[in-house]
């Protein structure tokens, strides 16, 4: 087929919410798709082994860097946040972690999104959980909570450090009770995280590997990679086609409806930049405009995190494990055996809790990283043997905004991520970095560490740490929300509740732009459920998984 033809479905971007639906409409709708992605087709091969993401993090291989707005509540800083740019885009460069959320998140969105004083908005944790599990093949879990056979692979680690292990123990000692499984019946506790790694090859399970691959042969689907969408063309309220740029030619591409995949950053700046958005944002860059939406590019939400390390008395982590021997020591045991460093993403364990005490409802994800994990230049110390805790914001109150940097579709968008804009993020960050400290100090960690050196034992007063977590703050990489779903009375829903966008046709998301709040969690497990519940409403499937 070539881009001329007409399809039954143009998807606009290729990460995993674009892979999960473009293999139900080519398997179950025999759907004529055509699926642009922006990046590369393919990634290193080093990316497939568990470790191999962190050779790429701080690279723009397979990353968009967005420069977000300088934030007056961080004395200026404005972190960088990067988002996937190649096909599987987020399950393909990510840290592999699978985790839901929490069962109150989406009884949440269903309580948002439906009319007031009902709850019917189907998108409840109960309607989710068939497809979590109808996706899922998890190496020993099943029953009440989990799917076996599906095509996700889902698995723990190959290997655990012993800092990793300590720190299990330790908050288990100060009494976080070990969870054996984060994604069933409660959040609440400590315990290993399953990643989305195939169990018999040791190997990332991407959307691509999961969803795509097994029609990336169908004639009824084409693919084409480093094609950037400039706009959605509409025919009055109708989306009937995109316009895109490959190689450096300008084409076109119709269909009876158009998906958008992109992303919480690039889903509202192709919509603005397609006259479908905010009426301030439009008259601002001198924008037909088509549909005025108010709450396109609003609502953004994403997850942050704030360190305290200290060094160690041994090497108990991975210090080292990259380089030299090590490194070809470590190369040659997963190669020959599927074992070793090679096979762990580096971050194995997390614990979820409150510090306000409502357990049943975590706000803090406390990741124990096995290494001096920080930029050199905020530290203002060398990498080495120790550990790193970061205590992560599972739901904050500010809500920030993607705008348009101007009408260049090449040009990303202004990104705002207001971090601690509310006061109350800030407040629940400094009681975690403050939790993290006694678990530096408990038994028995404290047996395997040095001392702290950042931000340094001497930071103990209120002001001090709330300046060490503006100076330190950083993405956790999970940006979601900006073109919401909700009820006719909620004037900032850009999307109805079957994913539509409000005053078009042919048109819909199923990316993480769709959550009206943010789960507790990584949000790449939501986000492929959601994609998939999505495909089977454009399909008219609901009432069965499928």
């Amino acid at each position: 087929m070539s881009a001329n033809d007409r399809y039954d479905y143009i998807i606009v971007g290729g990460g995993s919410s674009a892979c999960v639906v473009a293999e139900k409409l080519v398997r179950d709708g025999k759907a004529r798709v055509l699926l642009l992605e922006r990046g590369p087709a393919k990634a290193n091969p080093i990316m497939s082994f568990p470790a191999g993401y962190m050779k790429f993090l701080a690279k723009d291989t397979y990353l968009t860097m967005h420069q977000t707005k300088p934030q007056p509540q961080l004395n200026g800083r404005g972190p960088i946040v990067p988002q996937g740019k190649v096909l599987g885009g987020g399950s393909t460069v990510n840290a592999m972690v699978y985790m839901r959320g929490q069962a109150a998140d989406f009884d949440l969105w269903n309580k948002l999104i439906s009319p007031k004083g009902s709850n019917d908005g189907a998108w409840s944790y109960a309607d989710l959980l068939p497809y979590f599990k109808a996706q899922e093949d998890n190496d020993h879990l099943a029953g009440e909570f989990h799917g076996v056979g599906g095509p996700l692979k889902i698995s723990h680690l190959g290997h655990t450090s012993p800092m990793t292990r300590t720190y299990v123990k330790t908050l288990q000692g100060m009494g976080i009770p070990y969870n054996p499984d984060f994604n069933g019946a409660r959040q609440f506790g400590v315990g290993f995280m399953q990643h989305t790694i195939d169990w018999k090859t040791k190997r990332r399970s991407s959307a691509v590997d999961a969803f795509l691959a097994p029609v990336m042969n169908d004639p009824l689907l084409s693919i084409e990679t480093e094609a950037t969408v400039t706009a959605i063309r509409m025919d009055g309220e109708r989306a009937a086609g995109v316009d895109y740029v490959r190689n450096g030619s300008r084409m076109s591409a119709s269909a009876g409806e158009i998906i958008l995949a992109a992303g919480a950053y690039q889903t509202p700046k192709l919509l603005m930049l397609s006259g479908i958005g905010p009426d301030d944002e439009l008259t601002k860059h001198d924008i037909q405009k088509k549909v005025v939406l108010p709450g396109v590019g609003k609502n953004l939400q994403d997850h942050y995190e704030c360190p305290v390390v200290a060094t160690t008395k041994g090497s108990f982590g991975y210090y080292g494990a990259d380089k030299g021997w090590p490194m070809i020591k470590a190369g040659l045991q997963y190669l020959l055996f599927k074992s070793g460093p090679v096979s762990t993403t580096g971050v194995e364990t997390c614990a979820f809790f409150d510090p306000d005490g409502n357990n049943d409802y975590p706000t803090i994800q406390m990741f124990c990283v096995p290494t001096v994990y920080l930029d050199r230049d905020v530290m203002g110390a060398e990498p080495g043997d120790g550990v790193t805790i970061n205590s992560l914001l599972l739901r904050p109150k500010a809500r920030g905004s993607v705008r348009l940097g101007s009408k260049d579709p090449f040009e990303n968008p202004i990104v705002d991520t207001q971090i601690f804009g509310h006061p109350d993020d800030l407040r629940l960050t400094m009681a975690g970095f403050r939790f993290a400290r006694t678990v530096l100090d408990a038994s028995p960690m404290r047996d395997l560490i040095n001392k702290e050196i950042f931000p340094g034992a001497d930071v103990t007063s209120d002001e001090a740490i709330a300046a060490h977590c503006k100076r330190t703050v950083k993405t956790g990489y999970h940006p979601v929300g900006t073109c919401k779903m909700g009820h006719d009375s909620d004037r900032e829903a850009v999307l109805d509740t079957s994913l539509r966008v409000r005053g078009t046709r042919g048109l819909r998301v199923v990316d993480a732009s769709l959550m009206p709040t943010i789960v507790s969690g990584n949000t790449n497990a939501a986000v492929m459920a959601a994609a998939s519940k999505a495909a089977d409403l454009i399909l008219g499937y609901i009432g069965h998984i499928s």
